[in-house]
Formats: C-alpha cells, sequence, structure tokens
C-alpha cells in the first residue's frame, strides 16, 4: 500500500470520523470473515455504513487480502491513540474571514466537535439563541446515546445584561439535553455572572471562546477562541464542572 493508495485514504478517513474504538470492531468484522453485505449494518452509529463501505469497497478495489487490512486498520487505530497524548492548539473566528491567513470558522467547529462526542458533551454559555445546525447536531449525539450537558445563565442571575427568552430556551428542541445553571442564591459576589464559554467533547476536545451560543455570537460578530486537543485542560475542565455540580454550586435547571 502506498501513502495515496484509495484504502490508506479510507483508513485514514475512517479514523477521523469513527475514532479508534470503532475503528478496531470494524477491523475485527473484516479479520473474522464476515459477509461484507453485514459489516456496514453491524454497528448502529450514523456514520459507520458509510465509512466502511468506503474501506471495503477501497480494499476489494486494491485487492488486499483481509488479515493485511485488518493489521492496517488496527495499526492506524493505535496511532490515532498516541495522538490522543499531544497537544494541538489551533485558533477558531468567528466572523469576517480573510484568504491571506486561513483560520477555521467557530460555527464549524463547534458542530464539528459535538459531532465527535462518543460519550459526553458539556456545554457552557451566557447567552444562547436556537442555532440550527448546532441543534441537529446535538439531537444526533443524543440519538448516539451521548450524554449531553448545558451549563446556561439566566435571565434572573444576568440581571438587564440579557433580555428575551431564557438563555435555557435554546435547546428546548433537543429532547435529553441536561440543563444545569448556578443560582443566584449562591453567588457569594453581588452581580457576578456565569460568563464562560466553552464545549469539551469526551474531556479530550475542547473549545474555548469568546462566543455566545448565539447566531450572532458563532457567525456573525467577531469573536476568538482556541480549540485544545490533548492534553490535560479538557479533562480538568470537565472535571471543574463535575465538582461545582457535586458541591451543589451548580444546579438542575428545572
Amino acid at each position: 500500500m502506498t501513502p495515496d493508495s484509495r484504502f490508506v485514504r479510507a483508513a485514514a478517513e475512517a479514523a477521523a470520523r469513527l475514532g479508534p474504538a470503532r475503528l478496531r470492531v470494524l477491523a475485527g468484522r473484516i479479520a473474522e470473515g464476515w459477509l461484507r453485505s453485514a459489516i456496514p449494518s453491524s454497528v448502529p452509529v450514523p456514520g459507520f455504513a458509510e465509512v466502511a463501505l468506503a474501506v471495503l469497497a477501497a480494499q476489494e478495489e486494491e485487492r488486499i487480502p483481509d488479515g493485511e487490512a485488518a493489521a492496517y486498520l488496527r495499526g492506524v487505530a493505535d496511532g490515532h491513540v498516541q495522538q490522543a497524548d499531544v497537544i494541538r492548539v489551533e485558533s477558531v473566528w468567528s466572523g469576517p474571514s480573510t484568504h491571506p491567513v486561513p483560520v477555521r470558522a467557530t460555527a464549524q467547529v463547534l458542530v464539528d466537535l459535538v459531532g465527535e462526542a462518543s460519550h459526553e458533551l458539556l456545554l457552557m454559555t451566557y447567552s444562547a439563541t436556537p442555532y440550527a445546525p448546532l441543534a441537529d447536531a446535538l439531537t444526533s449525539a443524543v440519538r448516539r446515546g451521548v450524554s449531553v450537558m448545558a451549563v446556561v445563565e439566566t435571565l434572573q442571575g444576568a440581571g438587564s445584561a440579557l433580555g428575551g427568552a431564557e438563555p435555557a430556551a435554546a435547546f428546548a428542541a433537543v429532547a435529553g439535553v441536561e440543563l444545569w445553571h448556578w443560582p443566584v442564591a449562591r453567588r457569594t459576589e453581588k452581580g457576578a455572572k456565569t460568563h464562560a464559554k466553552l464545549a469539551v467533547a469526551d474531556r479530550r476536545v475542547m473549545l474555548v471562546s469568546s462566543a455566545n451560543l448565539t447566531q450572532s455570537g458563532v457567525a456573525r460578530n467577531i469573536e476568538a477562541g482556541l480549540l485544545v486537543r490533548g492534553g490535560t485542560a479538557p479533562r480538568r475542565a470537565a472535571e471543574h464542572i463535575a465538582e461545582l455540580r457535586s458541591r451543589g454550586i451548580l444546579e438542575r435547571l428545572r
């Protein structure tokens, strides 16, 4: 297999979309000699069938034996696990783009982050309004078994700084999202706000941004943030939120 072969490219795409655990499952199905027609539907996860079909088609086209194909896929999966320990940071921006300095857009990064979560997704925002691409991504996450929790500010907590509907209403269309807040009675400093804006997927990827979860925040305003992959920062952020919950500083919003 050469670096530019169809199978190598399909394996890389499979790792990026499925993650190492599900890539190993695909490798196992191939190694065990499953019927080609049965493999794509053997894992009821969005995207698995499409990715599996691409890998199998590339394997057949290049006439790669099952054992060799499975071994290669497992190697790619192991490589992705090792990369998870490498810290990668990139800037993310909302608002106007410039061709000489290409940067990733907040809206797409946020939706992609939600899309790659496999078991846990944490969101925190000050303001929030319905944003269809995010709502669709969250709905898909819930359907594939991801535990989704959002910490939002309330109109009471924001005082006169926020108006209109409660920020929590932005998640009303997504069944299965746990909503939490910082009760005013538990704020030791007068005027304190829930002002953090972040998203953490599986305690390994974190987006920290100035952008609220609104159409203006993720698309129209000039907002800046950082996408962090690997290292301890995503895990520590998730652990901090969990500790705030366990101590009763954050409470379920009912």
